[in-house]
Protein backbone atom coordinates (compact mmCIF):
# COMPACT_ATOMS: atom_id res chain seq x y z
CA UNK A 1 0.00 0.00 0.00
CA UNK A 2 1.09 3.53 -1.00
CA UNK A 3 0.28 6.50 0.83
CA UNK A 4 1.22 10.12 0.03
CA UNK A 5 1.10 12.09 3.51
CA UNK A 6 0.69 15.86 3.79
CA UNK A 7 2.36 18.16 6.21
CA UNK A 8 2.45 21.70 6.74
CA UNK A 9 2.06 23.30 9.71
CA UNK A 10 3.94 21.85 13.80
CA UNK A 11 1.27 20.15 14.59
CA UNK A 12 1.04 18.41 11.34
CA UNK A 13 4.37 17.48 11.46
CA UNK A 14 4.04 16.16 15.13
CA UNK A 15 1.30 14.37 14.14
CA UNK A 16 2.74 11.90 11.17
CA UNK A 17 5.29 10.84 14.11
CA UNK A 18 3.01 8.29 15.39
CA UNK A 19 2.09 7.30 11.84
CA UNK A 20 5.38 6.98 10.23
CA UNK A 21 6.60 5.57 13.62
CA UNK A 22 4.00 3.08 13.40
CA UNK A 23 4.49 2.32 10.00
CA UNK A 24 8.29 1.58 10.69
CA UNK A 25 8.03 -0.48 13.45
CA UNK A 26 5.26 -2.42 12.32
CA UNK A 27 4.26 -2.43 8.85
CA UNK A 28 7.85 -1.60 6.95
CA UNK A 29 6.89 -4.66 4.69
CA UNK A 30 3.30 -4.08 3.86
CA UNK A 31 3.27 0.45 3.97
CA UNK A 32 5.09 2.66 1.88
CA UNK A 33 4.67 6.17 2.57
CA UNK A 34 5.98 9.50 0.75
CA UNK A 35 6.43 12.65 2.78
CA UNK A 36 5.24 15.91 1.43
CA UNK A 37 5.84 19.08 3.07
CA UNK A 38 3.60 21.72 2.04
CA UNK A 39 6.14 24.40 3.57
CA UNK A 40 3.28 26.01 4.83
CA UNK A 41 4.94 26.51 8.41
CA UNK A 42 9.10 27.28 6.88
CA UNK A 43 10.42 28.89 10.06
CA UNK A 44 13.53 26.67 11.43
CA UNK A 45 12.41 26.29 14.43
CA UNK A 46 8.43 25.88 13.86
CA UNK A 47 9.36 22.56 11.19
CA UNK A 48 12.85 21.20 10.43
CA UNK A 49 13.75 20.99 14.17
CA UNK A 50 10.31 18.44 14.81
CA UNK A 51 12.06 16.27 12.03
CA UNK A 52 15.31 15.83 13.97
CA UNK A 53 13.91 15.50 17.63
CA UNK A 54 11.03 13.01 16.43
CA UNK A 55 12.85 11.22 14.12
CA UNK A 56 10.33 11.57 11.41
CA UNK A 57 11.56 10.35 7.74
CA UNK A 58 13.06 13.47 6.01
CA UNK A 59 9.88 14.55 3.23
CA UNK A 60 10.04 12.97 -0.06
CA UNK A 61 8.81 16.04 -1.65
CA UNK A 62 8.75 20.54 -0.27
CA UNK A 63 6.46 22.15 -2.01
CA UNK A 64 8.25 25.64 -0.44
CA UNK A 65 4.83 27.43 -0.56
CA UNK A 66 5.70 29.35 2.54
CA UNK A 67 2.99 32.40 3.36
CA UNK A 68 0.44 34.10 1.89
CA UNK A 69 -3.12 34.72 1.80
CA UNK A 70 -5.76 32.26 2.33
CA UNK A 71 -6.49 31.83 -1.64
CA UNK A 72 -3.10 32.33 -2.68
CA UNK A 73 -1.43 29.77 0.21
CA UNK A 74 -4.17 27.13 -0.99
CA UNK A 75 -3.83 27.80 -4.81
CA UNK A 76 -0.46 26.97 -4.88
CA UNK A 77 -0.36 23.79 -2.46
CA UNK A 78 -3.29 22.65 -4.18
CA UNK A 79 -1.53 22.73 -8.02
CA UNK A 80 1.95 21.13 -6.17
CA UNK A 81 -0.23 18.32 -4.76
CA UNK A 82 -2.18 17.71 -7.30
CA UNK A 83 0.65 17.19 -9.60
CA UNK A 84 2.57 15.16 -7.03
CA UNK A 85 -0.61 12.95 -6.71
CA UNK A 86 -0.73 12.17 -10.26
CA UNK A 87 3.33 11.15 -10.55
CA UNK A 88 2.93 9.31 -7.57
CA UNK A 89 -0.68 7.12 -7.93
CA UNK A 90 -0.91 6.65 -4.16
CA UNK A 91 -3.55 4.10 -2.89
CA UNK A 92 -4.65 6.81 0.10
CA UNK A 93 -3.45 10.54 0.54
CA UNK A 94 -3.43 11.41 4.93
CA UNK A 95 -4.76 14.44 6.07
CA UNK A 96 -4.41 15.53 9.39
CA UNK A 97 -6.32 17.87 10.96
CA UNK A 98 -7.58 21.37 10.33
CA UNK A 99 -5.21 23.50 8.03
CA UNK A 100 -4.57 25.31 4.38
CA UNK A 101 -2.74 22.35 3.45
CA UNK A 102 -5.51 19.82 4.85
CA UNK A 103 -7.89 21.75 2.66
CA UNK A 104 -5.27 22.01 -0.59
CA UNK A 105 -4.63 17.92 0.16
CA UNK A 106 -8.68 17.09 -0.03
CA UNK A 107 -9.93 19.65 -3.03
CA UNK A 108 -6.56 18.48 -5.46
CA UNK A 109 -7.73 14.33 -4.33
CA UNK A 110 -10.78 14.49 -4.35
CA UNK A 111 -11.01 16.09 -8.16
CA UNK A 112 -8.53 13.26 -9.51
CA UNK A 113 -10.31 10.97 -7.58
CA UNK A 114 -7.42 9.71 -5.03
CA UNK A 115 -9.46 8.20 -1.53
CA UNK A 116 -8.71 10.41 1.08
CA UNK A 117 -7.76 9.83 4.80
CA UNK A 118 -8.75 12.12 7.39
CA UNK A 119 -7.15 11.82 10.99
CA UNK A 120 -8.97 14.00 13.25
CA UNK A 121 -12.09 13.82 11.25
CA UNK A 122 -15.08 14.98 12.99
CA UNK A 123 -14.11 17.98 14.82
CA UNK A 124 -16.55 20.60 14.71
CA UNK A 125 -16.21 24.46 17.33
CA UNK A 126 -19.52 25.16 15.25
CA UNK A 127 -17.86 28.71 14.47
CA UNK A 128 -17.78 28.86 10.74
CA UNK A 129 -15.66 32.59 11.24
CA UNK A 130 -12.72 30.15 12.13
CA UNK A 131 -10.90 29.24 8.83
CA UNK A 132 -9.84 25.61 10.44
CA UNK A 133 -13.74 25.17 10.72
CA UNK A 134 -14.32 25.60 7.10
CA UNK A 135 -11.29 23.43 6.35
CA UNK A 136 -12.12 20.51 8.65
CA UNK A 137 -15.67 20.46 7.18
CA UNK A 138 -15.00 20.11 3.50
CA UNK A 139 -12.04 17.95 4.37
CA UNK A 140 -14.62 15.38 6.03
CA UNK A 141 -17.12 15.53 3.00
CA UNK A 142 -14.25 14.54 0.41
CA UNK A 143 -12.84 11.69 2.58
CA UNK A 144 -13.58 8.10 1.96
CA UNK A 145 -11.79 6.73 5.47
CA UNK A 146 -12.49 9.01 8.44
CA UNK A 147 -10.73 8.57 11.74
CA UNK A 148 -12.59 10.68 14.35
CA UNK A 149 -10.53 11.33 18.23
CA UNK A 150 -13.59 10.98 20.08
CA UNK A 151 -17.20 10.37 20.59
CA UNK A 152 -17.92 13.86 20.07
CA UNK A 153 -16.57 13.81 16.94
CA UNK A 154 -18.09 10.20 16.18
CA UNK A 155 -21.56 12.02 16.72
CA UNK A 156 -20.84 15.56 14.31
CA UNK A 157 -20.51 13.13 11.58
CA UNK A 158 -23.42 10.83 12.35
CA UNK A 159 -25.25 14.20 12.51
CA UNK A 160 -24.30 15.65 9.39
CA UNK A 161 -25.20 12.05 7.36
CA UNK A 162 -22.27 9.69 7.72
CA UNK A 163 -22.96 6.49 8.41
CA UNK A 164 -21.43 5.72 11.76
CA UNK A 165 -23.07 3.69 14.95
CA UNK A 166 -22.36 3.77 18.38
CA UNK A 167 -19.44 1.29 18.46
CA UNK A 168 -17.31 3.46 15.84
CA UNK A 169 -17.91 1.12 13.13
CA UNK A 170 -19.29 2.28 10.09
CA UNK A 171 -22.62 0.96 9.20
CA UNK A 172 -21.58 0.90 5.63
CA UNK A 173 -22.02 -1.84 3.02
CA UNK A 174 -18.26 -3.58 4.34
CA UNK A 175 -19.05 -6.27 1.64
CA UNK A 176 -18.15 -3.20 -0.93
CA UNK A 177 -14.99 -1.05 -1.67
CA UNK A 178 -14.95 2.44 0.21
CA UNK A 179 -15.40 5.13 -1.57
CA UNK A 180 -15.80 9.14 -1.57
CA UNK A 181 -19.67 8.13 -1.92
CA UNK A 182 -19.32 5.08 0.59
CA UNK A 183 -17.12 6.27 3.41
CA UNK A 184 -16.04 4.49 6.15
CA UNK A 185 -16.08 6.00 9.74
CA UNK A 186 -14.11 5.23 13.05
CA UNK A 187 -13.79 6.66 16.17
CA UNK A 188 -10.67 5.01 17.07
CA UNK A 189 -8.62 7.86 19.72
CA UNK A 190 -6.08 10.24 19.29
CA UNK A 191 -3.06 10.08 17.76
CA UNK A 192 -1.40 12.80 19.92
CA UNK A 193 -1.79 10.61 22.72
CA UNK A 194 0.26 8.13 20.98
CA UNK A 195 2.94 10.85 20.51
CA UNK A 196 2.38 12.15 24.45
CA UNK A 197 3.09 8.50 25.47
CA UNK A 198 5.63 8.25 23.32
CA UNK A 199 7.50 11.17 24.02
CA UNK A 200 7.04 11.72 27.89
CA UNK A 201 10.03 10.10 29.30
CA UNK A 202 12.56 10.83 26.61
CA UNK A 203 11.64 14.60 26.41
CA UNK A 204 12.63 14.36 29.90
CA UNK A 205 16.37 12.98 29.04
CA UNK A 206 16.90 15.03 25.69
CA UNK A 207 15.81 18.64 26.46
CA UNK A 208 17.24 20.72 29.61
CA UNK A 209 14.41 23.54 29.40
CA UNK A 210 13.48 23.19 33.03
CA UNK A 211 16.53 23.73 34.25
CA UNK A 212 17.76 26.06 31.71
CA UNK A 213 14.71 28.64 32.42
CA UNK A 214 15.06 27.80 35.82
CA UNK A 215 12.02 26.41 36.81
CA UNK A 216 12.78 23.37 38.92
CA UNK A 217 10.57 23.31 41.91
CA UNK A 218 8.95 26.57 40.91
CA UNK A 219 4.77 26.76 39.91
CA UNK A 220 4.26 28.18 36.76
CA UNK A 221 1.70 28.77 34.53
CA UNK A 222 3.05 27.59 30.43
CA UNK A 223 1.03 30.02 28.16
CA UNK A 224 0.64 30.27 24.51
CA UNK A 225 -0.97 32.51 21.89
CA UNK A 226 -1.32 32.06 18.32
CA UNK A 227 -4.49 32.47 16.49
CA UNK A 228 -5.25 35.50 14.57
CA UNK A 229 -8.77 35.83 15.86
CA UNK A 230 -6.59 36.53 19.48
CA UNK A 231 -2.86 38.33 17.66
CA UNK A 232 -4.71 40.71 15.07
CA UNK A 233 -7.05 42.36 17.56
CA UNK A 234 -5.53 44.72 19.75
CA UNK A 235 -8.52 44.88 22.57
CA UNK A 236 -8.49 40.89 22.33
CA UNK A 237 -4.57 40.75 22.76
CA UNK A 238 -4.61 43.42 25.22
CA UNK A 239 -7.13 41.71 27.38
CA UNK A 240 -5.10 38.15 27.45
CA UNK A 241 -1.86 40.45 28.09
CA UNK A 242 -3.79 42.56 31.13
CA UNK A 243 -4.48 38.90 32.79
CA UNK A 244 -1.23 37.57 32.62
CA UNK A 245 0.46 40.37 33.99
CA UNK A 246 -1.93 39.70 36.54
CA UNK A 247 -1.02 36.93 37.47
CA UNK A 248 2.39 37.24 37.30
CA UNK A 249 2.14 38.68 40.77
CA UNK A 250 1.04 34.92 41.75
CA UNK A 251 3.19 32.79 39.64
CA UNK A 252 5.72 32.62 37.07
CA UNK A 253 4.62 32.61 33.44
CA UNK A 254 6.35 31.60 30.45
CA UNK A 255 5.11 32.08 27.41
CA UNK A 256 6.65 30.51 23.86
CA UNK A 257 6.34 33.31 21.09
CA UNK A 258 4.42 31.99 17.92
CA UNK A 259 6.17 34.22 15.11
CA UNK A 260 2.49 36.06 14.84
CA UNK A 261 2.51 36.75 18.41
CA UNK A 262 5.87 38.32 18.47
CA UNK A 263 5.55 40.09 15.27
CA UNK A 264 2.44 41.90 16.57
CA UNK A 265 3.12 42.49 19.90
CA UNK A 266 4.57 46.08 19.27
CA UNK A 267 1.81 46.86 17.35
CA UNK A 268 -1.13 45.98 18.66
CA UNK A 269 -0.16 46.45 22.71
CA UNK A 270 -0.40 49.93 23.67
CA UNK A 271 3.42 52.10 25.08
CA UNK A 272 2.71 51.18 28.98
CA UNK A 273 1.17 47.28 28.50
CA UNK A 274 4.27 46.79 26.46
CA UNK A 275 6.57 48.15 29.21
CA UNK A 276 4.71 46.12 32.25
CA UNK A 277 4.80 43.04 29.99
CA UNK A 278 8.63 43.42 28.68
CA UNK A 279 10.02 44.40 32.08
CA UNK A 280 8.19 42.15 34.13
CA UNK A 281 10.79 39.64 35.42
CA UNK A 282 8.07 37.09 36.07
CA UNK A 283 6.78 37.05 32.66
CA UNK A 284 9.51 34.27 30.71
CA UNK A 285 8.77 35.52 26.57
CA UNK A 286 10.94 33.09 25.30
CA UNK A 287 11.53 31.98 21.12
CA UNK A 288 9.31 28.95 19.80
CA UNK A 289 10.04 25.60 21.38
CA UNK A 290 10.49 22.04 20.43
CA UNK A 291 8.20 19.06 20.73
CA UNK A 292 9.92 17.62 23.28
CA UNK A 293 10.66 20.89 25.27
CA UNK A 294 6.74 21.71 25.17
CA UNK A 295 6.05 18.32 26.46
CA UNK A 296 8.43 19.21 29.17
CA UNK A 297 6.47 22.19 30.03
CA UNK A 298 3.62 20.92 30.15
CA UNK A 299 4.51 18.28 32.00
CA UNK A 300 5.89 20.59 34.94
CA UNK A 301 3.67 23.44 34.80
CA UNK A 302 0.68 23.75 37.44
CA UNK A 303 -1.62 25.63 34.76
CA UNK A 304 -1.58 25.63 31.04
CA UNK A 305 -3.48 28.70 28.96
CA UNK A 306 -3.81 28.53 25.25
CA UNK A 307 -5.77 29.37 22.36
CA UNK A 308 -4.29 26.35 20.57
CA UNK A 309 -6.13 22.81 19.84
CA UNK A 310 -3.61 20.69 19.92
CA UNK A 311 -2.12 22.50 23.77
CA UNK A 312 -5.73 22.14 25.21
CA UNK A 313 -5.71 18.03 24.64
CA UNK A 314 -1.89 17.89 25.70
CA UNK A 315 -2.85 19.45 29.32
CA UNK A 316 -5.17 17.00 29.64
CA UNK A 317 -2.86 14.06 28.49
CA UNK A 318 -0.65 15.64 31.34
CA UNK A 319 -3.45 16.02 33.84
CA UNK A 320 -3.02 20.02 34.21
CA UNK A 321 -6.35 22.69 34.31
CA UNK A 322 -6.52 24.41 31.17
CA UNK A 323 -8.00 28.35 30.87
CA UNK A 324 -8.57 28.81 26.62
CA UNK A 325 -8.20 31.73 25.33
CA UNK A 326 -11.11 30.83 22.68
CA UNK A 327 -15.04 31.49 23.09
CA UNK A 328 -15.39 27.46 21.61
CA UNK A 329 -13.23 24.46 21.70
CA UNK A 330 -13.38 21.51 18.86
CA UNK A 331 -12.36 19.37 22.36
CA UNK A 332 -15.71 19.80 24.14
CA UNK A 333 -14.65 16.89 26.02
CA UNK A 334 -12.39 18.69 28.54
CA UNK A 335 -14.76 21.57 29.48
CA UNK A 336 -16.94 19.16 29.91
CA UNK A 337 -15.23 17.11 32.54
CA UNK A 338 -14.16 20.45 34.24
CA UNK A 339 -10.58 19.90 33.34
CA UNK A 340 -10.98 23.44 31.28
CA UNK A 341 -12.60 26.82 31.12
CA UNK A 342 -13.57 28.57 28.16
CA UNK A 343 -12.63 32.10 29.14
CA UNK A 344 -12.01 33.88 25.40
CA UNK A 345 -9.99 36.58 25.74
CA UNK A 346 -11.70 38.25 28.82
CA UNK A 347 -9.57 39.62 31.53
CA UNK A 348 -12.20 38.67 34.51
CA UNK A 349 -12.94 35.40 33.35
CA UNK A 350 -9.38 34.57 32.89
CA UNK A 351 -8.96 35.54 36.64
CA UNK A 352 -11.68 33.65 37.63
CA UNK A 353 -10.91 30.33 35.98
CA UNK A 354 -7.34 30.67 37.35
CA UNK A 355 -9.01 31.20 40.88
CA UNK A 356 -10.92 28.31 40.70
CA UNK A 357 -8.20 26.27 39.29
CA UNK A 358 -5.75 27.31 41.75
CA UNK A 359 -7.93 26.37 45.23
CA UNK A 360 -9.21 23.51 43.96
CA UNK A 361 -7.17 21.64 40.95
CA UNK A 362 -9.02 19.22 39.46
CA UNK A 363 -8.02 14.98 40.17
CA UNK A 364 -10.19 13.15 37.70
CA UNK A 365 -9.37 12.91 34.24
CA UNK A 366 -11.02 9.75 32.63
CA UNK A 367 -9.34 8.54 30.02
CA UNK A 368 -11.57 9.88 26.67
CA UNK A 369 -8.19 9.99 23.73
CA UNK A 370 -8.13 6.54 23.45
CA UNK A 371 -5.49 3.70 24.65
CA UNK A 372 -2.10 5.02 22.66
CA UNK A 373 -2.26 2.81 19.62
CA UNK A 374 -4.64 5.30 17.57
CA UNK A 375 -1.82 4.90 14.33
CA UNK A 376 -1.59 1.14 14.41
CA UNK A 377 -5.31 0.79 14.71
CA UNK A 378 -6.06 3.37 11.45
CA UNK A 379 -3.14 1.24 9.65
CA UNK A 380 -4.98 -1.51 9.89
CA UNK A 381 -7.93 -0.38 8.50
CA UNK A 382 -6.34 1.58 5.84
CA UNK A 383 -4.29 -1.91 4.95
CA UNK A 384 -8.20 -3.40 4.92
CA UNK A 385 -9.62 -1.07 2.93
CA UNK A 386 -6.87 -1.01 0.35
CA UNK A 387 -7.79 -4.94 0.14
CA UNK A 388 -11.14 -5.13 -1.07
Amino acid sequence: MKLVTIIGARPQIIKAAALSRAIRNHYANQIQEIIVHTGQHYDENMSQVFFDELQIPRPDYNLHVGSASHGVQTARMTEGIEALLLKECPDFIVLYGDTNSTLAGAVAAAKIHVPIVHIEAGLRSFNKAMPEEINRIVCDHCSTLLFTPTKAGLENLKREGFPVEESGVSTGPTASTPSIDNPRVWHCGDIMYDNSLHFADIAETKTDIIDRLNLSGTPFVLATIHRDSNTDHPERLSAIFKALILLSEECRIVLPLHPRTSKLLKSNLNEELQKQVFNNTNISLIPPVSFLEMVALERHAQLVMTDSGGVQKEAYFFKKPCIILRPETEWVEIVQTGNAVLADADEATIMQAWQVFKDNPPRDFPEIFGDGHAAEFMLENMLKACEK
